[in-house]
């Protein structure tokens, strides 16, 4: 799981957090929470850069010293999240930050951070500059007939040499953005307003970075210069993580975002206060925020999403007023002022949920479970205050288990695709539902020493024919459990090669080391990699990830996504082997379910297409520039729009749904960013995706199916695929010893 300071996301132009105007276009009584600049350090923000290095130089499993040559990779690092793009500071602006190339460390050790704050403050001026210039160039217009382009990629790019190279660069951006509303049919009028309110609310979004974003910035730089899993946590950025590890908070049970001045009310969590009081609608915009019955009502138009969101939390059981502008009416309508009564609430969309697929091949019908876990999430402070009803990844997947028994199910796909990891200790619980006893991951520490750790309780919650669904996303903790099903032959492991993410990380709350009385938490957590774990076959999943036994087509992703593509990556290494015994011998039907897979999707119209889009989005994110002639660009864009109408009747026909991959890669841009669409369209799409059919999975069940009928019609194979030789799983405890069979070298 991976945090991102805010300030990337904001550079990145499809920030959650987007305000409309200006604050010179604000109406009288709409007042922004702005930061104060230039920004400085507290001396509590200090305290904690130099905590943090004492722990990174002596407790990180690959501890490095915080010394002049780190100092050069924090330098390296900080710049590339501050101007990934290289448009903002020119080579001018370089060299005069050239000295502190071997500063920074001083700058930690010494707690003075007044160097890193100044290269954000000057961040800041240029982020400014750099969007009243496009500002400028709007009421100027571009002649579109000139034979030039715009390269769009500069991840290898120099920084402009001097000004006027830096004026041309965002000249070219800046007839960019207009060329594509002027190819999606805007006129210009309406593309000068467009763009305009745009880059007001670009400037707005960066007046309002704070000091904790400048070190939250900074210190993300150091802390990914040891490795790329290890983060820093600002309190902001702790409390989230938190959140999204026990799959609860305090509050009104509702998602927000923030859209054009107002933070919009963008779902209701089911059995929340929000949905309970029927008097909040999704597409309702907050206005104001008080504490209490009798608390002061705060203005919060134009607030940062974050801000308003820390207002609405609060300890169970309080009480939180809300001026709402409802959805259904104008700027000018009617507020109404709500009152709700703040609960624990449950964040069940990123909970296991399960469905039964139904595969039918000519007469033979079967039902295929499906489980689908987007994370391994724990509460730990439930957990250790006894709390019986803890939420829990594994207590969760064992209760689906149970419903899908009674469904009748035959097989199981545990679908872990996009699921990042979380909780160590879940991803081995997890994998004790699918074995009878024994080992499930290695962990090695910095002293070398190594830790068995695995499932001691006897019986399977299902011990039928499994599979586990992967991709380029499954990382860390899926990835444990994905290699223990694959090293014990007890599932096929079937999509992409994995992550590769092989470290585990832990979390060090800094306040209890610093110096000091305050209760409030204000000097965040470090997530410190403090470990490597291992297969139990010995193999680490470091770099190389899980591969699959049966490959699905990778996306293309992997060339920019994936443990490989950091610079900094621990290397793959591998121990001695776990005392373990497989408990099947998948490779007896394997080459066979293989080939009925090839011939099934050779013949699938919805894999073809599948494989289209895939290619289409691998050229779509091939491109690194694009030209600003509008003749050349309009005839690409009909290309482009051919190609999509041809998928999307090729959906209909396979599914009914218009949904389309590549939509992705923006072939059918209409040259808005996601903040300046409606909340409505933008639910729709949401909806429509849904719809599409899940190709990946409905083969993963197909797959399954296959096996299930071998097995039907062949004892002798059952017994050796089958796990402890097709035992029941309540019988384990005394079943004989599986047959020995090689161990698989993924």
């Amino acid at each position: 799981m991976k945090f991102r300071p805010a300030l990337v996301l904001l550079l990145a132009f499809t920030a959650t957090c987007a305000f409309a105007q200006s604050a010179a276009d604000l109406g009288a009584g709409k007042a922004r929470k702005a930061a104060t600049w230039p920004l400085a350090p507290t001396v509590g923000e200090a305290q904690a850069a130099q905590l943090s290095a004492r722990f990174l130089t002596r407790f990180h499993y690959d501890a490095q010293p915080l010394d002049d040559a780190m100092s050069a990779r924090i330098y390296k690092a900080y710049f590339k999240l501050l101007d990934s793009e290289k448009v903002f500071f020119t080579q001018a602006d370089m060299a005069k930050f050239a000295p502190l190339k071997t500063k920074l460390d001083d700058a930690i050790w010494n707690q003075d951070l007044s160097a890193p704050f100044a290269v954000f403050n000057l961040y800041l001026q240029r982020a400014v500059e750099r969007m009243t210039y496009a500002r400028e160039l709007l009421k100027k217009g571009f002649d579109f007939s000139a034979d030039e382009s715009y390269t769009f990629d500069r991840e290898h790019a120099d920084w402009p040499k001097d000004q006027a190279e830096l004026d041309d660069l965002w000249r070219k951006r800046t007839k960019n953005d207009w060329l594509r509303l002027k190819l999606a049919g805007k006129d210009d009028a309406d593309i000068r307003k467009t763009l305009d309110k745009r880059y007001a609310g670009y400037i707005e979004r960066v007046r309002q970075l704070d000091g904790q974003d400048a070190f939250q910035t900074f210190m993300t730089a150091y802390a990914e210069t040891t490795d790329p899993h290890t983060d820093y946590l600002g309190p902001r950025a702790a409390e989230n993580f938190d959140i999204s590890m026990k799959l609860s908070l305090e509050g009104i049970g509702a998602v927000l975002q923030a859209r054009d001045d107002y933070t919009q009310i963008r779902e209701l969590v089911p059995g929340g206060p929000a949905l309970k009081s029927g008097r909040i609608k999704v597409g309702d915009r907050i206005v104001a925020v008080g504490q209490g019955d009798k608390g002061a009502m705060v203005d919060v138009i134009g607030w940062r999403l974050d801000d308003v969101v820390n207002l609405i939390r609060g300890k169970k059981d309080t009480t939180v007023r809300l001026e709402v502008l409802p959805a259904d009416t104008g700027l000018d309508g009617k507020h109404e002022m709500v009152s709700l009564v703040r609960q624990k609430v449950s964040i069940e969309e990123q909970a296991a949920k399960k469905k039964v697929i139904e595969i039918k091949d000519g007469d033979v019908s079967r039902k295929i479970g499906v489980i689908e876990l987007p994370a391994f999430y724990s509460d730990f402070g439930a957990r250790s205050a006894g709390d019986k009803n803890y939420k829990s990844a594994t207590r969760d997947v064992t209760k689906l288990l149970g419903e899908l028994k009674q469904d009748g199910v035959q097989g199981v796909v545990v679908d872990l695709r996009n699921n990042g990891g979380g909780s160590l200790a879940e991803a081995n619980s997890l994998t004790g539902l699918f074995i009878d006893k024994g080992p499930v991951v290695q962990v090695r520490d910095s002293r070398g020493e190594v830790e068995v750790q695995g499932d001691d309780q006897p019986g399977m919650a299902w011990s039928g024919p499994l599979a586990v669904l992967v991709n380029r996303g499954t990382a860390s903790a899926s990835e444990i459990f994905s290699a223990a099903i694959q090293d014990y032959h007890r599932g096929l492991v079937i999509g992409e090669p994995t992550f590769g993410k092989g470290t585990v990380q832990n979390l060090v709350d800094l306040d209890r080391y610093a110096q000091g009385d305050s209760e409030k938490p204000e000097l965040g957590e470090l997530k410190m990699t403090i470990q490597e774990f291992f297969r139990i076959n010995g193999g680490s999943t470091q770099l190389k990830g899980v591969t699959p036994d049966i490959e699905f087509p990778k996306n293309g992703d992997d060339k920019d996504f994936g443990e490989s593509t950091y610079e900094n990556a621990l290397k793959w290494t591998q121990i001695a082997p776990a005392d373990y015994q497989v408990v099947a011998n998948l490779n007896a039907y394997l080459p066979q379910l293989q080939k009925l897979h090839a011939e099934r999707t050779a013949k699938s119209p919805a894999w073809k297409l599948m494989l289209d889009e895939l290619a289409q989005y691998r050229a779509m994110r091939a491109k690194t520039a694009t030209s600003l002639n509008f003749a050349a660009r309009e005839v690409e864009r009909k290309q482009l729009e051919a190609v999509q109408a041809d998928f999307r009747t090729r959906h209909r026909a396979i599914d009914g749904s218009d949904a389309s991959l590549a939509d992705d890669a923006g072939s059918l841009d209409d040259g808005l960013n996601a903040n300046e669409r409606s909340l409505k369209s933008e639910l729709k799409q949401e909806k429509d995706a849904k719809k599409a059919k899940d190709v990946q999975l409905n083969e993963t069940a197909h797959i399954l199916f296959d096996a299930l009928g071998m097995i039907k019609t062949d004892p002798k194979l059952a017994s050796e695929v089958l796990p402890y030789g097709g035992k029941d799983s309540g019988s384990l405890a005394a079943a004989p010893a599986a047959p020995a069979t090689p161990k698989p070298t993924h």
